[in-house]
């Protein structure tokens, strides 16, 4: 299996840092009560076929071939991580070619994860080493104007972003850092990233404002509630959800934007998110972890149901409101409204919805918490 990251004091820090969230009674009210699961003929009938067609420019046997495509992927993954042992270094599936690619650094290893249906390529420090760099520059002092970092497996190097005109001293803060400027590739940006509020995933839920239900899920001791977003609320925040009660149990906002929320009364869990705009539900059958590369798609009140690729893990990111650690990045567009909902790949929930920047008139970047570590740390089960 392949590492996940750690979500650093998960399950014993509470929020010490309230984000305040506007109301908006119109949306909240026309949300209505959780929806009912559908049968088998109308899960069957909802695919991403058309939502892949609208943003990644497919034609329909072509999402299907890519839909079919990834999801052997996973199996050749997890023996291809395998067969690299040590040495592996990050996996990389490719939409146009519809490849699979594991990155190793050891030379002997090729020759294994070859063999294991995926191909290979050889790097210098792989994930676990740019890992290492973002962590040294995560122990450094913040600069202005440096919006963000993260591994890029693709350039084996840590993408620094920087806003474009700020002045930010990159060079300070590699030396702080202590990293090699030859491991640093650095990138302008026009965007500040920020949170998302206001929103839903599945559903919309309300605490003094509103955001979105993430992916389903029971805490150790069997009750119900819902993953999603920190920065939604602080510990003991009440949440109300069609005629359901429940309350925050865990946050983590900054450093991480992961929180649970418990059911107290008429929390009816499914294992679905909506798909908006282009109807029916995604079932989650799992979280098995989408390689680099994966289609992967978003849900969201604000704009809806949209779909585009992972493009990195481990980014950091400097909210206004705080730094947040191990986010995935990706290239779905969202707006402020879209936080704490649901970024799923086929049927596998792969994290809740954290900030981003752009929208969806012209794009933009917009960033996940992953699921994973969230449910082994707090000890969730997630409703598949």
């Amino acid at each position: 299996m392949r590492p996940s990251p750690v979500v650093s004091a998960i399950g014993t820090a509470a929020l010490a840092f309230g984000l305040a969230l506007t109301t908006s009674p119109a949306a909240i009210a026309a949300t209505g009560p959780l929806p009912q699961s559908p049968t088998p003929d109308e899960a069957e009938a909802t695919t991403m076929v058309e939502a892949l067609q609208r943003d990644l420019g497919l034609s329909p046997s072509q999402a299907d071939e890519l839909l079919e495509a990834q999801a052997e992927s996973f199996e050749i993954d997890e023996a291809a991580t395998a067969a690299a042992a040590d040495s592996y270094g990050g996996s990389i599936f490719d939409t146009d070619s519809l490849t699979l690619t594991v990155l190793v650094t050891d030379a002997s290893a090729v020759e294994a994860v070859e063999a294991a249906g995926a191909e290979a390529k050889v790097v210098s420090h792989g994930m676990e080493g740019l890992e290492e760099i973002v962590a040294d520059l995560n122990a450094a002092d913040a600069q202005p104007g440096v919006v963000g970092w993260y591994p890029d497996i693709h350039s084996d190097t840590v993408v620094l972003e920087v806003l474009e005109g700020s002045g930010a001293d990159v060079d300070a803060l590699l030396a702080d850092a202590g990293v090699d400027t030859a491991d640093v590739k650095v990138e302008s940006t026009t965007e500040q990233p920020e949170l998302y509020a206001d929103i839903i995933g599945g559903l919309a839920y309300t605490m003094g404002g509103r955001c979105s239900v993430g992916f389903a899920a029971t805490n150790a001791s069997g009750q119900p509630g819902f993953v999603t977003a920190g920065h939604c609320g602080t510990v003991g925040t009440p949440v109300s959800i069609g005629n359901g009660q429940g309350v925050f149990e865990r946050s983590v906002f900054p450093g991480n934007d992961s929180a649970f929320v418990r059911g107290t009364s008429n929390f009816t869990l499914t294992n679905l998110v909506s798909r908006y705009n282009t109807g029916g539900y995604a079932t989650v059958s799992g979280s098995s972890q989408a390689a680099i590369g994966s289609q992967i798609c978003r849900s969201g009140s604000t704009t809806g149901w949209h779909c585009g690729t992972v493009q990195a893990r481990g980014q950091t990111v400097s909210y206004p409101q705080g730094t947040v650690q191990n986010l995935t990045r990706t290239n779905v567009c969202a707006e402020p409204g879209d936080s704490g909902g649901s970024f799923i790949s086929g049927s596998q929930a792969q994290g809740v919805t954290s900030g981003g920047s752009g929208n969806c008139s012209f794009g933009g970047t917009t960033y996940y918490q992953e699921v994973n570590p969230m449910l082994s740390s707090w000890g969730l089960t997630l409703r598949t």
